[in-house]
């Protein structure tokens, strides 16, 4: 398995520096879970806020850039390769994106990278 920096985007992901992703519809396997709300390209601290609607009760949940894996910047989605049920699972257990901490605390980032596996340097 391949390292690599869960606050930067892949550069397979097909992400281009001062694209605007907000708005773009998230699709596992078997349909949509959301679209993205907000997005951040900041060095050491890259992430997209996934707003899943009625589907899981209106939870935005950050997802660290390096947890995509790829973006269709001309269909404006952002595909996962896992099912609903999948992501269902991980985005319950995952922590809940708070504006007013999103600033780059540490400690608030460090939160995420512990429930992705991943040291926040």
């Amino acid at each position: 398995m391949t390292e690599f920096d869960i606050w930067g985007y892949r550069p397979d992901t097909g992400y281009q520096r001062g694209a605007d992703i907000v708005g773009y519809k998230v699709e596992a396997a078997d349909g949509s879970i959301g679209e993205i709300s907000k997005h951040s390209e900041e060095v050491g601290a890259s992430y997209a806020v996934v707003d899943t609607g009625v589907w899981i009760f209106g939870k935005h949940v950050l997802l660290p850039a390096g947890t995509i894996k790829m973006i269709d910047m001309v269909e404006e989605k952002v595909p996962v390769d896992r099912t609903k049920d999948q992501i269902k699972d991980q985005i319950k257990d995952a922590p809940e994106s708070d504006e007013s901490k999103r600033g780059g605390e540490p400690s608030y980032l460090e939160q995420f990278a512990r429930y992705y596996n991943q040291p926040h340097m």
